[in-house]
């Protein structure tokens, strides 16, 4: 009796501390296709990142920054990547609850590829051109404003929306003059463009005068309120995960790649390389890793105004940020 007793005690003692033990699970929503400025995430968990800090992370696709703030504000996910200007769009018509917690791309990721041959080696080079863009980019609600920015009347471009994977063919064969893509698409556009024995060149419209907070991690109201410990110890591992990502750009692609094995290890490597200066630069060097400074979110939140049609008076842009999760920077 004694020894059954006893072994009951040790089956209790070892179901209590596997359930203590047992890791917090989160959903992570991608707001695009994996690539390579998708890799943190996958890298997070491929490097054991979320594990150290007991997380299980689960990844849901999406399709679009709108897309993902509205499967976290619904509570589909509880964190993930979204382009801010989404979040503040969304808020200044409704209230979503969902919340930018750490920056990520401190400037627009958007750019206009051309040909080396083109001719074209500026933005004001592309007045009275053909230009081909994708129907779902958020790019297309900034295009009149880096246009205005240098001088482009927005009637004098002739505008085609077609399937993100015709732009660079359509390119490429002279279909289009420029195409309208992130420039996370630079390495496969410099592929592509090699396979034609081409060259392009890339105008990213952060040198063109459009200077914004885009990318972020954005998280579910409600996960930051009721489960405030398990978001810190995420957002500090994914934070830990994008330092990884920028310092070893092939080890990153090769955690990516055993994770989605139709993303090629080297594409993605070359990915990450290319948009080093999107998450790495002068802002961050002053401002810190992550910090969503109240100066660029009014600037920010100015362009997505603009870009929206929106009443500059119909959101507080700070409502939108919630930096108490924010790793400090040492």
């Amino acid at each position: 009796m004694k020894k059954l007793t006893r072994l009951s005690f040790i089956a209790i003692a070892v179901a209590i501390s596997g359930s203590a033990f047992a890791a917090d699970k989160v959903t992570f929503q991608l707001d695009w296709l994996p690539g390579g400025d998708k890799a943190p995430v996958y890298v997070g968990i491929q490097q054991g990142f979320f594990k150290a800090v007991g997380i299980d992370v689960k990844i849901a696709s999406g399709r679009g920054s709108t897309d993902a703030v509205t499967k976290i504000a619904t509570g589909q996910s509880d964190v993930g990547s979204s382009d801010i200007g989404a979040l503040m769009a969304a808020r200044a018509q409704d209230k979503v609850p969902v919340s930018a917690v750490l920056s990520y791309f401190t400037e627009a990721p958007h750019a206009f590829y051309v040909l080396d041959s083109s001719g074209i080696n500026s933005i004001k080079d592309l007045k009275g051109k053909k230009i081909a863009t994708s129907p779902f980019t958020s790019s297309n609600a900034f295009l009149p404003l880096v246009l205005k920015e240098n001088g482009v009347p927005i009637d004098s471009i002739k505008l085609t929306k077609v399937d993100p994977g015709a732009l660079g063919p359509m390119l490429m064969i002279g279909n289009t003059q420029a195409i309208i893509a992130w420039v996370t698409n630079t390495a496969l556009f410099e592929q592509q463009a090699a396979q034609a024995g081409k060259k392009i060149k890339v105008l990213p419209w952060s040198e063109g005068g459009l200077s914004l907070y885009s990318s972020a991690l954005l998280a579910s109201d409600k996960f930051l309120e009721k489960r405030p410990d398990v978001a810190k110890r995420f957002i500090k591992a994914y934070a830990q995960s994008v330092k990884f990502t920028f310092d070893h750009p092939d080890k990153a692609g090769l955690d990516l790649h055993k994770m989605v094995p139709e993303v090629d290890a080297k594409i993605a490597a070359a990915q990450i390389a290319s948009i080093h200066n999107l998450v790495y630069n002068k802002i961050t060097q002053e401002d810190g890793f992550g910090a969503l400074t109240p100066k660029r979110i009014a600037a920010t939140w100015k362009y997505v105004a603009e870009a929206n049609n929106l009443s500059p008076d119909s959101l507080d842009p700070e409502s939108i940020v919630n930096r108490h999760f924010i790793p400090k920077n040492k």
